[in-house]
């Protein structure tokens, strides 16, 4: 996490450059044309330009704000409740629907890079 000095130093920039936007495409592993990277640096220095605005808001003894809703915990826990009774015959209907399989496993292609 950034100390606030490292933020303000960060944003104060006045813009954001070629090479930024091209350092940005490449992590996000996208390919921009020219016209594109101009208008994205164009785009991005506007919203960096807003959160300067936004850092510069005297916020001196506003508590903050976590949530709105008042909700302490909208998930359910992640318990089994024996709702759903698996067979052998079903599971095997089931994993007998997909493409590729081994075993009792269904197999997909990988996501990430080894």
């Amino acid at each position: 996490m950034l100390t606030d000095k490292e933020a303000k130093s960060r944003t104060e920039s006045p813009g954001l450059s070629s090479t930024g936007i091209k350092h940005i495409a490449k992590l996000a592993r996208i390919e921009l044309s020219e016209q594109e990277e101009e208008k994205y640096k164009n785009e991005l220095s506007s919203i960096l330009d807003f959160v300067n605005k936004l850092n510069e808001v005297d916020t001196e003894g506003v508590e903050p704000l976590y949530q709105t809703t008042g909700l302490i915990d909208s998930m359910r826990s992640d318990t089994s409740r024996g709702e759903f009774n698996m067979t052998e015959d079903l599971r095997e209907r089931l994993i007998g629907q997909a493409p590729h399989k081994e075993n009792r496993f269904i197999k997909v292609k990988s996501v990430l890079n080894k």
